[in-house]
């Protein structure tokens, strides 16, 4: 069993191993609580144990520049005006397509629930926020392309049966930036489910349900991209439910996970390659079959003349049913990165029970309604 710590935030300290760094609850000063666990699930500290964002459901634009981590400049289509999706058609005016090749920026809401069958990638323009809150929408067939945008929110979307040679769900590539993927449903694509490379980064994917699938997601392109160094990704309260590996496989980037949970993997659930730097903080990993959580495969960088594999630290994880975490020695001692180098807050519960059963209960789409749109301040 790993380290347990308290329902926190960190704040600016940077931490004194091998004792885990000193958190508050300050990310959210005011916690409502729309989005909780059932009541039999128990309380936590004083009150509630819940997701982070409760308060991005009181109006519709309070998502903007709230994600936590590295996403969390992303402002998605604040400045813009409403575009409603009318159709569930693949293109033409009224449809998702229509909006999302616009060049301003849009807030876009769906008036209509349903599933929407693309013929090909849905290209996503920058400044964009793609709202499904109030309705369900299903995206099959293809999936989103993230191309050299930014500022891009998708929210409360599913997105499952994608078919096609490199058709995942979400593909973010090449140099896209300040990106937020929140509380999505993802499953069954032919190749990844979030696919990260080709230098993008400052990247935010939370509150997701990940099912039904191999290769999940994919953090950095191949060793001989070098420019992904720069790729920098926050995963936190996501719920990898029994899909194969990748819950990351990380080449070059640093990446943040806290809060996940991930179950039954099928291969390994965490994977560090070629110079990645992984920080694994308060997750819970539970074991199918495959008891290691984490793997090493070693890469050669495309300017380098050895082999090197990545790195993983490990802070107060949860390791249960049998699982060994599989940590190189060399990870055991201080990081060469933390996350309390590139921002100050972000919020992180012990791995309980009741974690386990909120993420497993509360990830992914949820029927939520849509907030009303309120006048940006003057």
């Amino acid at each position: 069993m790993g380290n347990s710590v308290g329902h926190r935030k960190h704040r600016n300290s940077f931490p004194h191993y091998p004792t885990p760094p000193s958190y508050i609850n300050a990310a959210q000063p005011h916690l409502p609580n729309p989005i909780s666990a059932p009541p039999s699930h128990g309380q936590f500290a004083a009150g509630m144990l819940s997701l982070p964002y409760s308060h991005v459901d009181s109006s519709l634009r309070a998502l903007a520049a709230q994600a936590e981590g590295f996403g969390r400049c992303a402002i998605g289509g604040l400045h813009g005006p409403l575009y409603h999706v009318t159709t569930l058609a693949d293109d033409g005016p009224g449809s998702l397509r229509y909006g999302c090749r616009r060049k301003e920026p849009l807030w876009i809401v769906f008036e209509v629930s349903g599933t929407i069958h693309l013929s090909s990638y849905l290209n996503v323009s920058s400044y964009k926020t793609i709202d499904g809150r109030g309705q369900r929408i299903k995206l099959t067939g293809k999936g989103l392309r993230l191309k050299e945008c930014e500022h891009v929110i998708i929210c409360n979307l599913e997105l499952e049966g994608g078919r096609g040679p490199d058709v995942d769900g979400i593909q973010i590539k090449p140099n896209s930036k300040h990106i937020w993927i929140d509380r999505c449903s993802l499953r069954d694509f032919d190749d990844g489910l979030i696919d990260i490379t080709r230098e993008s980064t400052d990247i935010t994917i939370s509150r997701c349900h990940f099912s039904q699938h191999d290769k999940t997601m994919l953090i950095g392109a191949d060793s001989s991209h070098t420019g992904d160094r720069c790729i920098r990704v926050t995963i936190h309260h996501c719920f990898f439910d029994g899909t194969r590996q990748r819950h990351p496989r990380v080449r070059f980037a640093k990446v943040h996970l806290y809060n996940n949970y991930t179950r039954n993997w099928g291969i390994y659930a965490v994977c560090a390659s070629v110079e990645s730097q992984i920080y694994s903080q308060c997750n819970i990993y539970e074991a199918g079959q495959k008891k290691v959580a984490f793997k090493y495969l070693s890469e050669k960088a495309g300017d380098k003349e050895a082999e090197a594999s990545g790195h993983i630290w490990s802070e107060g994880d949860l390791f249960i049913s049998g699982t060994q975490a599989g940590l190189m020695r060399e990870s055991m001692g201080g990081p060469a990165f933390h996350p309390s180098q590139q921002y100050t807050t972000w919020t992180v519960a012990p791995p309980t029970e009741d974690l386990k059963q909120l993420l497993h209960h509360c990830t992914g789409w949820q029927c939520v309604a849509r907030p009303p749109d309120q006048p940006l301040p003057a």
